[in-house]
């Protein structure tokens, strides 16, 4: 049956801030502090979006978390009124604070695992939020995330949401940012390949010894079991652990993927060649184009600077493929070098689109980091709530938005401040209205 694959990119919420949280995240450590531009940010990932449409595709909006995250600032302790509990928690716990300040939910890349329908023993289109448990403030998100992707994907005959898995570090899951789909044609039932960092119960088995490895293979399992998924169509392969203690805290730092297209860095797995032998044999006889960047062309370390891999790579309607990269990558001599030559080889890739996303760059998300994708038939799009695609009124309206209620600049001492708090509440309440989402918010609960 004739799929389509839309991204569903995050819109950047009105508190968009460096906090600099993410240990074993080179970008975002490096810009902690920082001033941010809200206003820049949303309207940076508003134009990739309105881009990818104008290039034929269908794109879709997902709506942010509400921050900072009063109710978790009361769990743990912190009373009185709402300006009370902000001022309480800033100077008291000022690194609980700005973790329940995080701008992360706009890397949508960690917000699920999708299977389409194509995929499933049931033939729905399966949606299990991340726990992200590594980070205290990223594990703030699956609740709500449910909430939004329950109202963009609400009906029960065509899609089937999951709880995220057990908040526990055996359990460690990023969502799509350790997950990647191959296939011949997107509603073709495809190989669904989950890559994680380490083994949950096993402490023999290899693993990385700086940074931590956020995904463990007991949650890739568990993703797969809830999603009815057969074990002739799924592969579970590690990645590199020397390269996560590089700072490839995910595997879209060093690998993606799309429809036959497996591109990937020398070093990104470990064990590589069964893993690519495994890979070809339950893809069938099909063509699989398994592009490798050696170390000698793009270091690790400048793959993770320019975010070569967490590009987005979308098959245009013409069938052609296109890379949507950051304009990082251009600015390199050796990855512009690179991608100048990748599109005259023999492979489906034959444009590169370059993006200015530097307010999420700083934070340490590229395109692909803003983005979830979701293969669907005809009628499962019909299906979508129609006020999350984007479309030119879309488009027009949000920026309206965006005017109407961002600032230009923040500082992470503006988080503080209550009235903020309330142009975010007021910015929010108003969105779930444009997007018909209803009220996914505590505060509207």
């Amino acid at each position: 049956m004739k799929q389509v694959e839309v991204n569903f990119d995050g819109l950047v919420g009105p508190t968009h801030n460096y906090a600099g949280l993410s240990f074993g995240n080179v970008a975002s450590l490096s810009n902690a502090k920082a001033f941010s531009s809200p206003k820049q940010a949303a309207k940076q990932g508003l134009q990739k979006m309105k881009a990818l449409h104008d290039m034929g595709m269908t794109q879709g909006v997902l709506a942010p978390q509400a921050r900072p995250d009063i109710d978790m600032l009361r769990r743990l302790g912190f009373t009185g009124s709402d300006t009370n509990v902000l001022e309480q928690a800033s100077k008291r716990a000022p690194e609980v604070f700005r973790a329940c300040c995080s701008a992360s939910s706009m890397w949508t890349a960690n917000a699920a695992t999708v299977s389409p329908s194509a995929d499933t023993s049931d033939g729905k289109v399966h949606f299990t939020p991340a726990n992200l448990t590594n980070k205290f403030h990223r594990s703030l998100e699956p609740a709500v995330t449910g909430r939004i992707l329950q109202a963009t994907f609400a009906n029960e005959k065509y899609f089937q949401h999951h709880t995220h898995l057990p908040d526990n570090e055996h359990f460690g899951d990023e969502g799509a940012a350790n997950h990647t789909r191959l296939c011949s044609d997107y509603g073709h039932a495809g190989v669904e390949m989950f890559v994680y960092g380490r083994h949950a119960f096993d402490a023999s088995k290899p693993a990385p010894k700086k940074f931590p490895a956020r995904q463990t293979l007991e949650a890739c399992q568990a993703v797969a079991r809830l999603h009815g998924l057969n074990d002739e169509t799924t592969v579970y392969v590690q990645q590199n652990p020397d390269v996560i203690d590089q700072g490839v805290f995910h595997n879209d730092v060093i690998s993606v993927g799309n429809q036959n297209v497996l591109f990937y860095h020398q070093q990104a797995f470990h064990d590589t060649q069964n893993a690519l032998d495994e890979i070809q044999r339950k893809f069938g006889e099909q063509k699989l184009h398994f592009i490798r960047v050696d170390t000698d062309a793009v270091s690790v370390q400048e793959a993770i600077k320019t975010y070569l891999f967490n590009t987005q790579i979308i098959t245009l309607p013409d069938g052609h493929m296109a890379i949507i990269a950051p304009t990082e990558c251009q600015e390199s001599p050796a990855v512009s070098a690179y991608l100048d030559e990748l599109v005259t080889l023999d492979t489906p890739i034959k444009k590169v689109h370059y993006f200015d996303v530097k307010q999420s760059m700083r934070n340490g998300g590229g395109p692909a980091c803003l983005r979830l994708r979701v293969a669907m038939t005809g009628q499962e799009l019909e299906a979508v709530n129609q006020h999350t695609l984007m479309s030119d009124a879309v488009f027009t309206r949000l920026n309206q938005w965006v005017d109407k209620h961002y600032r230009d600049q923040l500082n992470v001492d503006d988080l503080r401040d209550a009235a903020l708090l309330n142009e975010s509440r007021t910015a929010l309440d108003e969105l779930t209205q444009i997007l018909h989402l209803g009220s996914v918010y505590p505060f509207q609960r």
